[in-house]
């Protein structure tokens, strides 16, 4: 009997796991879907207040884990607090987002089955230092949503209060 090791390939000739600059938090692609059966994983480090913009996935279910801090997640009309140890389900097509709510940053892993999600990830942020939170920048949400548009996704702005 032969085994055989998958290796995992780069998304767009991203290091896995390394720090990336994403909206005005660190992301860090930690499966890219091309070597696990379109399983993507992605950690999200976000400062306290920061938010998501409201979206959604028409090609990928999505689900939330919080490992450090506090979030509000809000998928369609139901908003739900989550905190470290937490996890919540976003289906495709459901329109959802989530913000920070502790006084303290966060720490999220988001897991999306199907799709390309740590692609969308890779072509919008770029190489981030270890340990540095990126400035606070509002999104290009032009730029932002004509991505998530090649990539099955949609942006629908801001998220609600």
């Amino acid at each position: 009997m032969t085994m055989h090791q998958t290796i995992e390939p780069e998304p767009a000739g991203v290091a896995l796991g390394a720090p990336r600059s994403f909206l005005s938090f660190t992301a860090r692609i930690l499966g890219d879907g091309h070597a696990t059966g379109g399983l993507h994983a992605v950690e999200l480090n976000l400062p306290s207040g920061e938010a998501s913009p409201w979206h959604v996935h028409h090609e990928e279910d999505e689900w939330f884990y919080v490992s450090e801090g506090e979030i509000e997640a809000i998928v369609g009309d139901t908003r739900v607090r989550l905190g470290a140890g937490d996890f919540a389900f976003g289906p495709r097509d459901i329109p959802h987002g989530f913000r920070v709510t502790s006084k303290t940053p966060a720490r999220l892993l988001l897991i999306t089955v199907g799709g390309r999600f740590s692609d969308f990830i890779a072509e919008n942020s770029e190489p981030a230092v270890e340990g540095v939170t990126p400035e606070p920048r509002e999104p290009d949400l032009a730029k932002l949503a004509a991505s998530a548009q090649r990539f099955g996704q949609e942006i629908l702005g801001p998220l609600p209060e």
